[in-house]
């Protein structure tokens, strides 16, 4: 940890989480008047699973609260925010991953949420809506789900082929699409991905 930086017990002990993300939800930016740490020695690798001097990170609760920190700018790059301070972290995929969903109502009506590793529930929305990018680490085509500020949750293999039995067709500018409804809102999977497993 180089000079300046911050140590994780120091970060987790910032202030209370009810008080942190009041704070994080009212910042105009990144780094303000923060006092700016440089790379911090955190990293989340392609399960979500975050690691700390090359160690990972066993705490629920602090893994909750970190990830309460997390922002993303324009550069794609991720970073830790506290009320005071402010450093970069390494994240190999995405910062979350889905692991679980429940599915209400039938057709244009159905809704879909999905819960994160860290146990966030996110309803899928225009506002959090699904894309598929390619990935960081394979390069290949993959789902995820946009939650916060531009934050990504990874949707594994497994899961996401459930979620496609959800799936419906529609005609977009005279294209059969395949997609998910959720929220009164229609997620384009493309044509191809309607007979993959």
């Amino acid at each position: 940890m180089g000079k300046g930086q911050t140590h994780i017990s120091d970060i987790s002990c910032a202030c209370a989480p009810q008080e942190l993300n009041k704070a994080i939800a009212t910042m105009p930016c990144i780094c303000g008047d923060r006092t700016f740490c440089g790379d911090l020695d955190i990293r989340i690798d392609t399960s979500g699973i975050w690691h700390y001097n090359k160690v990972p990170v066993t705490c629920p609760d602090m893994v909750k609260l970190l990830s309460s920190m997390l922002k993303l700018d324009e550069k794609e790059q991720h970073w830790l925010v506290t009320p005071t301070e402010v450093g970069r972290i390494t994240v190999e995929d995405a910062p979350f991953v889905i692991d679980d969903f429940h599915v209400s109502g039938q057709g244009e009506e159905q809704i879909i949420c999905v819960c994160t590793n860290t146990e966030d529930v996110v309803c899928l929305c225009e506002k959090s809506p699904l894309i598929i990018k390619p990935s960081a680490v394979t390069n290949q085509l993959s789902p995820y789900i946009i939650i916060g500020e531009g934050l990504s949750a990874k949707i594994p293999h497994d899961l996401f082929a459930q979620l496609k039995k959800l799936g419906a067709t529609r005609t977009i500018n005279d294209t059969q699409s395949f997609g998910l409804w959720s929220s009164s809102a229609f997620f384009s999977l493309g044509p191809r991905l309607t007979t993959h497993t």
